[in-house]
């Protein structure tokens, strides 16, 4: 089965609609090789529980948020979520009933870092859609939850000095936030998960900065090993702090797009 389509998606009447495309018109659909629909025996489907079943595919709106300057923000998924606890991702979440794919995207932005952004202020762009299950193997366990996430480019004319002054995240919610510029972003989708390819972290410093979100919502500078954010979706046992693998994916269409529209070069300070 493959793992890529090349479809088109409209949200009508409170219905995502995905549908094929020609690859010149149309957006990526993809989902990890170790995808665990792609695995799941019958007999082991049938014995989801029906709650699960119920459930279906929920659709969700993820934003990278480009800065003036190219930086994508990154938040880390605070430690006591139930999904995906301490990993890192753009901004999103579910899209409501009634809502337009933008706004949902803004409303999540707005409700997970504080900030507010109208859809005048922005220029979107839908970069791909990803099949996303937790857990993302089935090695960790049984599907409990099936999305199909749709990655949002939004450019700003601010710099992401300029947008770092207004993050007020919410604690519940996040834990960390960082602005990722391309080189960074580079090593980061280098480290393919389910692979064992070697990690191109070269020219990169050992470490980064990160804003650390406490309790009360206040943010501090730390330090993070990049290292970390080129770990891979572990195969057994427990999740590790990570960049998410449908991240990666939106990632690396963002170097794809920036590459069409300026061409190859250093990121901007």
């Amino acid at each position: 089965m493959e793992d890529q389509a090349v479809v088109r998606c409209v949200l009508e009447e409170n219905r995502f609609i995905i549908s094929a495309a020609e690859k010149d018109v149309g957006i990526p659909l993809k989902r990890p090789a170790f995808c665990p629909f792609k695995h799941l025996p019958v007999t082991e489907g049938a014995e989801i529980s029906q709650d699960v079943q119920r459930r279906g595919v929920d659709v969700g709106v993820a934003i990278l948020l480009q800065s003036a300057n190219q930086r994508v923000l990154l938040t880390r998924r605070a430690k006591g979520l139930r999904i995906f606890p301490n990993v890192w991702v753009p901004p999103g979440g579910h899209v409501e009933l009634d809502e337009e794919l933008l706004d949902a995207g803004l409303r999540e932005l707005r409700e997970e870092t504080g900030l507010r952004l109208e859809p005048e202020d922005v220029s979107p762009q839908i970069l791909g859609l990803w099949e996303s299950a937790y857990p993302p193997m089935l090695s960790r366990g049984s599907p409990e939850r099936h999305h199909i996430v749709t990655y949002m480019l939004l450019h700003t004319s601010l710099t992401h000095q300029q947008l770092q002054a207004y993050l007020r995240p919410e604690p519940a919610e996040v834990s960390g936030c960082m602005w990722a510029d391309t080189a960074l972003v580079r090593a980061i989708v280098s480290a393919v998960d389910g692979q064992d390819t070697p990690v191109c972290m070269e020219g990169l410093p050992s470490t980064i900065s990160v804003s650390e979100v406490s309790e009360d919502g206040m943010l501090t500078e730390s330090a993070l090993q990049v290292s970390v954010l080129c770990n891979r979706v572990p195969t057994s046992g427990a999740d590790v702090e990570r960049v998410s693998t449908g991240t990666k994916f939106a990632l690396e269409l963002w170097l794809k797009t920036l590459e069409r529209s300026t061409g190859p070069g250093p990121a901007q300070d």
